[in-house]
């Protein structure tokens, strides 16, 4: 320090004096019922949307692996009807296990003849356009879901 300096003299002030805290009680720090009702609510809301979400999520899962199980069956029944022996004008329904239920439709479109007729020509043959047709329904609730697949088929009359 300098010789012969006196410090400079700070001003006195008075006290700051902060008004009482609504939250502080006694000197314990804490939130009022009313924060915490608005709280919980605001969380049931948020908590109720997300159900739903999840809700809609595994509905649209459990549809989807539905349709592709009526698909599956859907065209082995075509397959089966177009590949495996004669098409016959018919219509054929049955159980598929699982709770689906399977129908089969074989419709002929337009025959047409192939060859010429002499005495020395073969026999002509006639070739008829079948319209094959397979269903697969399933009850999902009150609602009966429906997979339709539709193909042509040439075939021998």
């Amino acid at each position: 320090m300098l010789s012969g300096v006196k410090p400079f003299p700070l001003p006195s002030r008075p006290p700051i004096h902060l008004p009482p805290s609504r939250r502080t009680r006694g000197g314990t720090a804490g939130f009022t019922l009313l924060e915490v009702l608005i709280a919980l609510i605001i969380a049931l809301i948020a908590g109720t949307a997300f159900l739903r979400t999840v809700g809609s999520t595994i509905r649209a899962t459990g549809n989807t692996l539905a349709y592709d199980q009526a698909i599956v069956r859907a065209e082995s029944h075509l397959a089966a009807a177009a590949h495996f022996g004669s098409l016959h004008a018919g219509t054929w329904e049955g159980d598929d296990g699982g709770g689906y239920h399977w129908r089969l439709r074989i419709v002929p479109l337009q025959t047409t003849r192939l060859g010429e007729t002499g005495a020395d020509k073969p026999q002509p043959v006639s070739i008829t356009l079948y319209s094959i047709v397979t269903q697969i329904s399933w009850r999902e609730g009150l609602t009966t879901r429906t997979v339709s697949l539709a193909t042509e088929q040439a075939g021998a009359s």
